[in-house]
Order: C-alpha cells, then structure tokens, then sequence
C-alpha cells in the first residue's frame, strides 16, 4: 500500500509535459504490446494448426507410402499363390519364387500356408523369421481376416499381404492353401520414411520400441517415457520439442503394434523467435517513434507553461530578472505577462524593503555601538576619575615624603648609617612617581606638550634603545611608511607608548619570535570605522605593533586596559602599561585597536589623526620614557 501511495505522490510532483508524456507514450505502449501480443498469439496459433497439418500430411505420406506396397505385394502373392495352384501347393514353389530376381525383387519374406493354417514352406531374405513365429503370425492374420498386415516376430517387422487359392477359383469352393508375401521394415527403410514424410517415427509393439529414426541416446530417453505413460500430443525428447501423431498397424490382436509420427517444433519454433523478434523491434521502433512525436507535440504545448513555472521558482529563490516571454493572445500567454507584472510589483517593495531593513540594521549596530562605547567610557571615566583622585591625593603625600628625604639626604654624612635607609625611602618615592604619573596619563589628567611631529623620526629614534631592552631570541624589525603624515601629540608620552607596547610585545614571546613595528597612512572611511569601533572616519597616521607570541581570548582583550590588570605571575607586572598606553592615545585624540587570537599573536594599532603644518623642531624636554619608569602588563 505504501508503495502505491509513493507512486502516486512522485506522479503528483511530475511536470505537466512530462505527464501528458508519460501518459500519451504509455498508451502507445499498451496498444502497441496489445496488438504484438495478439499478433503473436494468432502466430503461434497459426502454427501450432501448421505443426499439426503436417503431421496429418506425414501420416497420409506413411499411408500411400504403405498402401502402395501393398499393391505391389498383391501382385506379388497373386502370383505366388497361381503358381502354388499349379503345383498344387507344392513347397518348392517357395524356393523357386524366392531366386526369381522379377518374382522376389522387393519382397523379403515368402510363405505357403496349407489349408489349416500350417506352414508349409517358408523363405525370409534375412533367414531369422522361424516356421513358428511365421504360423503363430498367420494364424493372428487369419483371426483379423484384412488380407493385409504387418508381422513382428524375432525381431524383424514385415508388411504382409495373404493371398489365398482354391480349387474352383472363380467359385472359391474348397480352400487349397494361401500365399504370404512381405517386405520387411528396416531401420533404412524406416529413415526413407522419415525422410519422405519429413518427420521421425517410432515403430512400436505394446509399450516396446521395435525401431525408430531417433538417435540411440534420445532413443534411450524415448523408451522410459513410452513404459511409464503413452506418447501425448505434445511430446518433449532431449532439447527437442515434438507433435505426435499414431497410427495403428494392426488391429484386435493384443500387443497392437503402431506407427508414431512426431513432427519437431524446432523448424516453427525458429521461425516463430524471429517473428517475435521482429514484432519486439517493430514494437520498440514504434514506442520510440511515437514518444518522439508525442515529446515533440507535448513539448511545443507545454514549453510556456514550464517556461512560466521556472520563473515562479525563480522568483520563489529571490531571483526577479528570469527571462519570460509572452507570445500571441492565448490564455497561458495573458497568465505570463500578468506574472510579469505582478514580479515587477514585488521586485520594487523587495528593494524597498531590503532598503530598509539595511538602514534599520545600520541604525541598529550604531545604536549598540554607541551604546557599548558609551559604557566602556563611562567605566573607563569612573575609573579614571578615581584613580586621579588617588594619584593627586597619592602625589601630594609623596610631595612631602620625597622633600624630607632629599633634606635628610643633604645633612647625613656620608658615612652616617641612616644615610643608606634615607636614600632606599627616597628611591621608593620616585618609583611611587612614576606610578603616580602613569596613573594620571591614564586618566589624562597629565599636562602634555603636544608638538606637530615626524613619527617615523620618533620611533627611528626609539629602534637604538629597544634593540638593546629586546632580548636577542626575538627578531625586530621596523616598516616605515613613506611620505608619512604628521600627527600632534607629545614626543614624551608617544616615545612612551612605543616603549610600553614594545615591552609587552617582549613579554608575550618567552621562547622568542619576531616583533614589527608599522607606519603608514590611513583614511579610515565608514565601512573601516565599523570594523574597528571607536574609531571615527578621516585621516590618520597608523602604528602598529605586532608580535608572534602567545596571544590573547576575547575575554582578555576586553580587559587589557583595565588599570591594574594583569596575565602576568604575582610581583611581576603592575597592570598599568596598556592602560597608560590608553589614556597617551586617548588624550592625544586617537584611539587603540588590537587583533589577537590565542596561538597567533597579537597586533595593536594606534590611529593618531593627521595634521597639516610643519614638524616642530625643538628638543623635546626628558620625558619619562625611560627604561626605569616602565610599567608593563
């Protein structure tokens, strides 16, 4: 039932020309193995009533075949029994007959029976037949009372013909005696037979095989058959298939002995696989011619319909410019361009509406943009705002700690043991300065010195101190962009961008690596400004450092400058470097980007926007990018 409903569902989801196609060639089809199957059925009727005829044919051959030698073996005992009359039943007149060349040509068996039905004389050509069997034999011809028979004793089977004689021949008062004349039935003869008639034969006594034109091995399978039922009509021997028809050689007498003729099918049936493999041509040429020309009707009708269809899936799939004609007046035509229109119609509200949920989308990630750069500014701020408020309170303590400790530091004698303590709390206050000021760049609260500079000048300046803080395990190289814009900010702070982005690039590669360091021109349109939040359209000089380290997961780059946070062990890091990298840039108007996926390094661009106007060339006062004041991540 499931595979009906599949057939039904798979012919529901067909095309329309494929249908009418399907349809229109499966009716050829029926029609076309209706009308073989009938004309092949009357053909092998025609030839089954053909078979049969000629085996009517044959076994009418057999019979004139037979009857005219028993004509001539009339004659034959006509003669012997006149000439037995003469000699009044003389047994030499046996001899005598039998080497007459014209009295026994044609005839192998010569017999005088007395007139009780005993045999006087008896000559056979092959001298098997005895005296016995010839009695026993006449005797059983005598009972039939044909005149005609056929004898079968010690093997040998003979065509007879009795002729007896009487004293008063045209009277036939007084029976003398009677003259037997035969031809025997050989194997030769037999195959004479066969061949006149065309046919093979089966000579039979009872359920014995006397002779037949077989060959011995289908002879042998011939015999079981005969022993276990009677031959039918339609008889199968070996490979060969045959129609048999019998004919009674004797009658009454018990075992009856018979003629089979069997006509094999081999001839008709050759004849009937080519005319069957005609008719499967004719067939097949005709299934095809006809589902050519049905293909080529049902294409011509259907092709703008299924033209019209793909254009539905088309539109279906987003796609408005499938190419549709609309030829003539009629109704699929009128249906087409009607469908054309109705696409043009909706192509318009698809751009429309595309249109605007591009701008809503637009609207959207601005609006989520703007509001996550308005909460990390405003963490960033509230952070900032305390950490200022710590370092002001923090700078005025160590204003006053620093002072007492250079005082202390001037009337100490050299060989005084405070002196040693008073320099060590000194020291500590300087490093706590340079917390102190990196906190207050940090919340860019620190008073800069900006100056229009060449940055590609600054960071060839810087190259002679990092390749000495580098390591030797890591490979330095610095990419300086040419025809460089120049940027406005202060040499100090920027040398200490550089320095901090350096070290931390150090840090990143314990086993060694590479470290570049990038300038170059960029105009930063709206597209590159989404791609790399908060930075605005316009002109700026990129820096970039980029290294080959470990790299950074998502979660710690949303941390990196965070002031005091740290991936370093405990006592080796202050979490201050990044973040005082964040605030130089931010107090100078640019902004920081980094690119970094663990296992791949990371890459932290610094847009500074480009000014206009020539490089100040005053020597910048000492800043405190210097190896002693760094803090890094």
């Amino acid at each position: 039932m499931r595979v009906f409903k599949d057939l039904f569902q798979s012919h529901t989801n067909l095309r329309l020309r494929t249908k009418l196609l399907l349809s229109l060639v499966l009716f050829i089809a029926v029609l076309t193995c209706a009308t073989l199957l009938a004309v092949r059925h009357s053909a092998q009727a025609q030839v089954q009533r053909q078979i049969e005829e000629d085996a009517r044919n044959s076994v009418l051959t057999i019979q004139a075949v037979q009857h005219q030698r028993e004509m001539m073996l009339s004659r034959k005992a006509n003669l012997l029994a006149t000439l037995a009359l003469i000699r009044d039943g003389d047994p030499s007149t046996i001899e005598e007959a039998s080497q007459n060349p014209w009295q026994a040509g044609e005839c192998d068996l010569f017999a005088l029976a007395d007139r009780k039905g005993k045999i006087t004389a008896l000559h056979t050509t092959s001298g098997i037949l005895t005296a016995a069997n010839a009695e026993k034999l006449f005797r059983r011809s005598l009972k039939e009372d044909t005149g005609v028979g056929w004898w079968y004793g010690d093997g040998q089977l003979f065509q007879v013909v009795l002729q007896p004689y009487y004293d008063d021949e045209p009277r036939k008062s007084r029976l003398l005696g009677t003259a037997v004349v035969g031809r025997e039935l050989d194997v030769r003869g037999a195959s004479e037979l066969a061949r006149i008639s065309s046919s093979q034969l089966v000579l039979r006594n009872g359920s014995d095989v006397v002779m037949s034109t077989f060959s011995v091995a289908n002879e042998q399978e011939l015999i079981p058959q005969l022993r276990e039922s009677p031959l039918g009509e339609d008889t199968q021997i070996g490979k060969e298939r045959f129609f048999a028809s019998s004919l009674a050689l004797s009658s009454g007498a018990s075992p009856t002995l018979s003629l089979t003729v069997l006509k094999s099918y081999n001839e008709a049936t050759a004849s009937l696989e080519r005319l069957n493999r005609l008719l499967l041509g004719l067939g097949l040429a005709a299934v095809f011619g006809g589902g050519a020309l049905v293909f080529v009707i049902t294409d011509r009708s259907t092709r703008p319909l299924s033209c019209l269809a793909e254009g539905v899936r088309a539109l279906e799939q987003g796609d408005f410019t499938y190419p549709l004609k609309s030829r003539g007046g009629d109704e699929v035509a009128q249906v087409t361009r009607a469908f054309v229109d109705m696409r043009n119609t909706l192509q318009r509200n698809e751009v429309q509406r595309r249109q605007d949920e591009t701008q809503k989308e637009q609207l959207e990630g601005q609006r989520l943009q703007l509001e996550g750069q308005l909460r990390q500014a405003q963490k960033m701020d509230a952070m900032g705002r305390l950490a200022g408020g710590v370092a002001h309170d923090f700078n005025n303590l160590l204003t006053v700690i620093k002072g007492n400790s250079s005082l202390l530091v001037e009337r100490l004698q050299s060989d005084d043991r405070l002196l040693g303590c008073t320099r060590q709390i000194e020291n500590a206050a300087d490093r706590a300065a340079s917390l102190t000021r990196q906190l207050l760049a940090f919340c860019r609260m620190q008073v800069l010195q900006p100056k229009i500079m060449d940055l590609n000048m600054q960071v060839s300046d810087m190259c002679k101190l990092l390749r000495r803080l580098i390591r030797e395990d890591i490979a330095f190289n610095f990419h300086a962009g040419e025809s460089l814009g120049r940027v406005k900010a202060d040499p100090g702070q920027i040398e200490q961008v550089i320095m901090n982005l350096a070290v931390n690039a150090g840090d990143a590669m314990p086993t060694g690596g590479s470290l570049s360091i990038e300038t170059r021109n960029v105009a930063v349109d709206e597209r590159y400004a989404l791609a790399r939040p908060p930075i605005k359209p316009g002109e700026y000089v990129l820096l970039a450092v980029a290294d080959t380290g470990h790299g950074m997961d998502a979660e710690t780059k949303a941390r990196i400058f965070e002031p005091f946070f740290t991936t370093k062990e405990q006592g080796k890091g202050t979490g201050l470097g990044l973040a005082t990298v964040y605030g130089i840039v931010k107090q100078s108007g640019g902004c920081v980007w980094v690119e970094s996926e663990p296992g791949k390094g990371a890459r932290f661009e610094v847009y500074l926007p480009r000014v206009d106007g020539a490089v100040e060339t005053d020597a910048p006062e000492e800043t405190a990018a210097t190896a002693g004041s760094l803090l890094n991540d």
